[in-house]
């Protein structure tokens, strides 16, 4: 369904505010509310913060949107027209890179037989160091 009729089947209208806040997520791949106000300020477009954070919010309502806790602070957003993935985080320089949640599937399976758990991992994000990081170390 097209964005502006989902948002009007909902009750909703499609501002030009939220178009802008979704085209700035879906652009940037994986936005905090801070990169989508910077976004919008590059690109001319001014929107008060607290705007963006209500817009995420809505739209993830909406399941345009989902997020994911990438580190201390503000959640970080993208489009849900993205496949589900794993995030990997680098503690060293904060690189974000993405894997399939099929590299998950011995861990699901496990806390299922052995806890009795149906775990989500669409929002996982795993932290280590990324390779350039772990040979600057060696």
């Amino acid at each position: 369904m097209e964005l502006k009729q989902e948002l009007r089947s909902r009750g909703y209208r499609l501002t030009p505010q939220r178009r802008k806040v979704l085209d700035a997520v879906t652009e940037l791949v994986h936005a905090r509310p801070d990169d989508v106000n910077s976004y919008l300020l590059d690109h001319g477009e001014t929107i008060n913060l607290s705007t963006i954070y209500r817009t995420l919010e809505l739209l993830e309502g909406l399941g345009l949107v989902t997020h994911a806790h990438l580190g201390h602070g503000a959640p970080t957003y993208h489009s849900s027209a993205v496949p589900d993935h794993l995030h990997l985080v680098c503690h060293d320089c904060g690189s974000v890179t993405e894997a399939s949640t099929g590299l998950a599937a011995g861990l699901v399976d496990r806390l299922r037989r052995d806890h009795d758990f149906e775990p989500e991992v669409t929002h996982l994000t795993i932290f280590g160091r990324c390779k350039a990081c772990a040979d600057e170390l060696a």
